[in-house]
């Protein structure tokens, strides 16, 4: 899980770097005991809400700007994508149906986002999709 942290953070410019980005993750570092699916509430971490909702806000604005970076590579490398992001924001929110979490985090309507943005996954892609969210185990 840090390593998805890791690369999340630097690839959405939240850190500029690995040390950077470690020293994020130590400061908001979980205890073993606590769930990992769902996470620690917030008042476990150094993190504030505020800075995790400004935080969680511009990631959704760079996944938004970068649609060069399709959700089967994000899966690839970090196990996760936007509709992974969306499942877990209608997860939290309880209210929101899983279209409305995803025109949310894709900014426009998943079918709108699909037919501009993503092309037919390779087989390269699948494979990498595959081992990636086998590391998950059920932490996502």
């Amino acid at each position: 899980m840090t390593y998805i942290l890791l690369a999340v953070m630097i690839a959405a410019g939240l850190a500029n770097d690995l040390a950077s980005a470690s020293l994020w993750v130590i400061r908001a570092a979980r205890q073993d005991d606590v769930d990992q699916r769902k996470g620690p509430p917030m008042s476990d971490t150094i993190l504030t809400d505020a800075a995790a909702a400004t935080a969680f806000r511009r990631l959704v604005m760079h996944l938004q700007h970068r649609t060069d970076v399709e959700n089967i590579d994000l899966m690839g490398l970090a196990g996760f994508c936007r509709n992974c992001l969306a499942d877990w924001v209608g997860e939290a929110d309880g209210g929101l149906s899983k279209d409305q979490a995803r025109e949310l985090i894709h900014g426009m309507p998943f079918t709108e986002w699909k037919s501009r943005y993503q092309g037919e996954a390779t087989p390269e892609q699948i494979a990498r999709m595959k081992e990636s969210v086998a590391k998950n185990a059920d932490s996502h």
